[in-house]
């Protein structure tokens, strides 16, 4: 797996660095790379738009959180969970930003729904968002890589795309962010028009954004998009649409998991040591056959040296 993983990186990333003897040499590569970028999301694209906006998965599977562009910790992920196909995986969005291999992240999860289409379901987070990734790392690291935005705008394109939630054998409701006080019942969320960039406001937003709290109701939310839900909410959420569990992403927790709402909702981030920096450990949730579940934890893999990027970028959340 590790030596695929390389392989991986080498051949889907431009060099940052080339030599003047190499520029020719590099555009021509950087090209022929930019097209195999295209081809491989024009494919996808076919197969999303086929998903819906409730995505039905089946166990057993692996649901995972934010992955933020750290491309060995998700290699790390794979070595821990299983390989795809091998494996069932359900992603709950935010693959670029932050981290330093966005590009490799999310040319990566979008080849293996290529190949795997029923293996793998890869949701939208908040930061599958042309305006977020020209603020946190990705538009920047695709300009650095590539020479020009062209393949930042591929991808942000295929984001209108990715399924909004997904629902495991009919109980446990997978996403982003959180709930939406415009959003009563999943055939709500059904009716959706998705492909569209992620509003600023209303029950689209709010998926992507929102935060469970300790506080009952629903709440103002500290970034500025989405709300706070209680668990008065999720309680009545789950029960008027006959679910066991609420799993999202979207928060950064030290253990990578994180039970809430009388074990009602559970929060999964799947990046550790979140932004090289943090010390957290990062986990998976493993559904088997007969809906049981068991957390996974990992640490970060090795690391094998960073890109010197210089722009800081402003820390929203953490």
């Amino acid at each position: 797996m590790e030596t695929s993983m390389s392989r991986f990186l080498s051949s889907c990333s431009a060099n940052p660095c080339p030599s003047k003897r190499d520029d020719a040499n590099n555009d021509e590569d950087k090209c022929k790379k930019k097209r195999l970028v295209r081809a491989l999301c024009d494919k996808a694209k076919e197969i999303l738009m086929e998903e819906s906006n409730v995505q039905p998965v089946k166990s057993p599977v692996t649901i995972c959180g934010d992955i933020h562009g750290q491309f060995h910790d998700l290699a790390e992920l794979f070595r821990i969970g299983g390989k795809c196909p091998d494996t069932n995986y359900l992603f709950m969005g935010d693959y670029v930003d932050r981290g330093y291999y966005s590009v490799e992240t999310v040319t990566l999860l979008v080849a293996l729904k290529v190949r795997y289409r029923q293996r793998i379901t890869i949701l939208r987070g908040n930061h599958e968002s042309r305006q977020i990734t020209q603020v946190y790392g990705f538009y920047d690291e695709c300009l650095r890589k590539y020479g020009s935005a062209n393949v930042w705008k591929i991808f942000t394109d295929l984001f209108d795309y990715f399924p909004l939630t997904a629902l495991v054998e009919s109980e446990i409701f997978c996403l982003h962010g959180g709930l939406s006080p415009s959003i009563e019942t999943l055939d709500n969320i059904r009716n959706f028009d998705r492909v569209q960039e992620v509003p600023h406001e209303g029950p689209m937003c709010d998926l992507l954004w929102s935060d469970p709290d300790d506080r009952c109701g629903w709440g103002i939310s500290p970034r500025g998009a989405g709300y706070t839900f209680g668990q008065d909410i999720s309680e009545q959420f789950n029960h008027s649409n006959n679910l066991k569990l609420i799993a999202r992403a979207h928060q950064l927790v030290m253990e990578g998991y994180n039970w809430g709402h009388d074990q009602k909702v559970v929060t999964i981030f799947s990046a550790p040591n979140y932004c090289y920096r943090c010390g957290n450990m990062a986990s998976i949730l493993e559904v088997d056959d007969c809906k049981g579940h068991t957390f996974i934890q990992f640490e970060p893999a090795p690391r094998r040296g960073e890109p010197d990027v210089t722009r800081r970028t402003p820390d929203y959340f953490l």
